[in-house]
């Protein structure tokens, strides 16, 4: 009984900061499917990683917040966050999460495993040999409270989408990943470095202090890592190196 009770305090306690959260709050007055895009606004804003014409991937899209602010970027800042308003020509955006998503105007949307290789091959597909700008990622496991091994999860999609982000940037581009504090992290930011030029741990004000979230964003390729964009892109853009599923954390 006393374990219930508990339950039922805790639950009545994540509800009232859920409905007070101004992020909560301002996603549902603009349109947002979760207060996430904020997140990743943040991120844009002091990175500078985002503009129109670009070719992006969105992996862990549903439910579909940083689809929705991505595909706002592309169009310039023209469209709203239901993708209406037009988006440049060349932008490319896809997005792919293992559940379902609900249609975004401009968004080319796969359901699958990004751990599975079907999953893999009908985003290269997708893709249709076109290098890639910007990677991001809001993939998280189903946690299962065991600290070790979520983290040895969490470890394994990270890693997935370093991978990809690897063998389909352009030479300047950008990945940023979710990641957790704790087991695994530093070997994670280590990988990052082996890959990229720049690399920056950043913890948006919209991620929740007590959360153990953050993100890493990696920008350009280091040379010997540079791979399938490289060979197949002109002269890339410049990217700023300024300063699950979504997660409503």
């Amino acid at each position: 009984m006393k374990i219930k009770t508990r339950s039922r305090k805790v639950n009545k306690a994540w509800l009232h900061d859920h409905v007070t959260d101004p992020y909560v709050r301002r996603a549902q007055a603009e349109g947002y499917r979760s207060r996430a895009a904020y997140k990743l606004a943040e991120i844009d804003e002091v990175f500078r990683l985002l503009r129109p014409g670009q070719v992006v991937v969105d992996l862990g899209s549903a439910p579909g917040a940083w689809s929705q602010y991505l595909r706002q970027r592309l169009a310039g800042r023209a469209a709203g966050a239901d993708g209406a308003g037009g988006q440049s020509a060349e932008s490319v955006l896809i997005a792919l999460d293992l559940l379902p998503m609900e249609p975004i105007e401009g968004v080319s949307f796969l359901q699958g495993d990004f751990r599975e290789e079907a999953a893999l091959k009908a985003l290269q597909a997708e893709l249709g040999g076109r290098p890639v700008d910007v990677v991001v990622s809001d993939m998280a496991p189903n946690l299962s409270g065991v600290a070790a091994a979520d983290a040895a999860r969490m470890s394994d999609l990270v890693e997935l989408a370093l991978d990809f982000a690897q063998a389909h940037l352009r030479p300047e581009g950008a990945l940023v990943a979710k990641v957790f504090h704790g087991s695994g992290y530093s070997q994670l930011v280590e990988a990052f470095k082996r890959v990229f030029r720049v690399v920056k741990p950043f913890k948006p004000k919209a991620s929740r202090a007590r959360s153990a979230e953050t993100f890493l964003v990696g920008i350009g390729l280091k040379e010997r890592d540079v791979g399938a964009g490289h060979a197949q892109a002109g002269a890339p853009p410049a990217v700023g190196t300024a300063g699950s599923a979504e997660s409503a954390a």
